[in-house]
């Protein structure tokens, strides 16, 4: 792209600015006063720390799930240490797959439990997560996919154990589900 020059200023261009602006005085500038020094900056929180009894911060009985407050999903298959669903619920299993039952009825949600859990099973998957939502369109009979869920989950036995999900994977929209190992 080509640059143009700019066009040249001629003593008539002058003249008509001039008359067009008037008498003009010049204004005197001020002096620009030198900026202060700057605060020294406070580290307030390392004060807040500081002033906490030792070792308080990582006393604190603090479970990150259950700050999502609802209808939490929990179970365990008996025979099982509890320590595993514990774990489960904190997040500890990687998932491995997804299934999201969102716009369907209870009977094709119910079809693709089953078969998603066959199909994980069939591949040796051991943590899978199905979101059913939180059933905030539901009439007064509750969440049903939630519930349906909870119920065929209950039912199967491959499965060892299922809990709500952490809030970040869906909270109590969703379920972790632990698969029993292929044998």
């Amino acid at each position: 792209m080509k640059r143009h020059a700019p066009p040249t200023v001629t003593e008539d261009d002058v003249r008509l600015f001039r008359e067009a602006i008037g008498e003009v005085r010049r204004l005197e500038a001020e002096p620009v006063l030198p900026a202060g020094p700057r605060p020294e900056p406070q580290a307030r929180m390392l004060e807040a720390d500081e002033a906490a009894v030792p070792g308080e911060l990582l006393d604190m009985a603090f479970d990150p799930a259950l700050m999502e407050v609802g209808e939490e999903l929990g179970f365990l298959q008996d025979g099982y240490p509890p320590k595993l669903l514990k774990q489960l619920k904190r997040g500890q299993f990687s998932v491995q797959d997804d299934l999201d039952l969102h716009h369907m009825n209870a009977a094709a949600a119910q079809a693709s439990i089953t078969d998603f859990l066959a199909e994980a099973k069939e591949r040796g998957l051991r943590c899978v997560r199905i979101v059913h939502g939180k059933g905030l369109r539901s009439k007064s009979a509750g969440p049903v996919l939630k519930a349906l869920t909870d119920r065929l989950l209950r039912r199967r036995a491959d499965v060892i154990a299922f809990a709500s999900a952490r809030p970040a994977q869906g909270g109590t929209g969703a379920v972790v589900v632990l698969l029993a190992a292929r044998r």
